[in-house]
């Protein structure tokens, strides 16, 4: 049994429907479903009744959700029952930052974390975000934040913000023009992920349902290459990305929005299987306040802040 499959099922009791549920927790109905399915066989029982009403739980689940919503406020507490209470937050707490988002946000956070939690030794690592994801489900990353299109139950999110999604070119691609269709991105070449990377997948889904071909013209394995390739002329791509200047003032042409739009989600992600260190839940408070006041400067462009449940 799953610490996160008991989180997914009290939550569902408490919102009385799986859909209500699914925006509390921020994973996909399906998702959500699958997850309490596999509860529900593991132990043997049925836990839900549904209805056209919403769900309420079985004499089992009735049972399960009150040792449930007590163990997990005990898991959740052990940090703070271990450790004094005028204790300051100390420890190594490992942090993934998607690579796109990395050179924005790194610098200040380092300075702000030493500057609040001078006891806690943050541990960096940059990547794509499903590597990072795979990191935390694994337990080789205490907290990571990084990009999502599909919503998955392997971990327990805070999101922060949706982001669009821009072209990235080395020349402007129509001069004057601060956004591009769909139509009229469906003529240039592009430069992307392979396909199982979120942002592709969001792109080749996206042009799908618009009834649209678009050219790929090369697949990279990292961001570095993609934007070698961008740089060099072989195409363009698409990133989350509204502002180049940290590349050199002329190293990309101003990034265009596209039209209709296309959203990434950044969240805090951690394990749904264990709770955070002192330290970590230190860092995760630390990251909510200075996201909250970073993602508002003008560098950091296109993106509308989720104010985190």
């Amino acid at each position: 049994m799953q610490f996160r499959q008991l989180r997914y099922f009290v939550k569902i009791v408490e919102a009385g429907s799986f859909s209500k549920a699914a925006l509390v927790v921020h994973v996909a109905q399906p998702a959500l479903s699958q997850q309490i399915a596999e509860l529900e066989q593991r132990l043997g029982v049925s836990l839900l009744q549904r209805s056209a009403r919403g769900v309420r739980p079985t004499a089992a689940g009735t049972a399960l959700y009150k040792e449930a919503t007590g163990l997990l406020n005990q898991l959740d507490q052990l940090p703070l029952l271990i450790r004094p209470p005028d204790d300051e937050a100390e420890g190594l707490v490992n942090l993934g930052i998607a690579i796109s988002l990395a050179p924005k946000i790194i610098g200040g956070l380092i300075e702000e974390c030493r500057s609040t939690l001078p006891k806690v030794n943050v541990r960096l690592s940059d990547g794509d975000s499903l590597s990072l994801a795979s990191k935390i489900t694994s337990t080789a990353l205490d907290l990571a934040i990084i990009y999502e299109d599909g919503l998955a139950a392997q971990v327990i999110r805070t999101p922060l913000f949706r982001q669009r999604l821009y072209v990235i070119s080395a020349t402007p691609l129509l001069e004057g023009k601060e956004t591009i269709t769909l139509r009229e991105l469906a003529e240039f070449p592009l430069v992307l992920p392979a396909p199982g990377n979120g942002r592709r997948d969001l792109i080749d889904r996206t042009f799908a349902n618009a009834k649209l071909s678009h050219r790929v013209v090369q697949e990279a394995d990292s961001l570095s290459s993609e934007m070698w390739a961008v740089r060099n002329e072989v195409g363009c791509t698409i990133l989350p990305v509204g502002d180049m200047s940290h590349f050199g003032p002329q190293a990309f042409a101003k990034p265009i929005l596209i039209e209709p739009s296309m959203h990434l989600t950044c969240s805090i992600v951690r394990s749904g299987n264990l709770p955070l260190t002192g330290a970590a839940e230190a860092l995760h408070g630390c990251l909510l306040k200075f996201m909250a006041h970073r993602t508002r400067q003008a560098d950091m462009r296109g993106l509308e802040w989720i104010s985190p449940g």
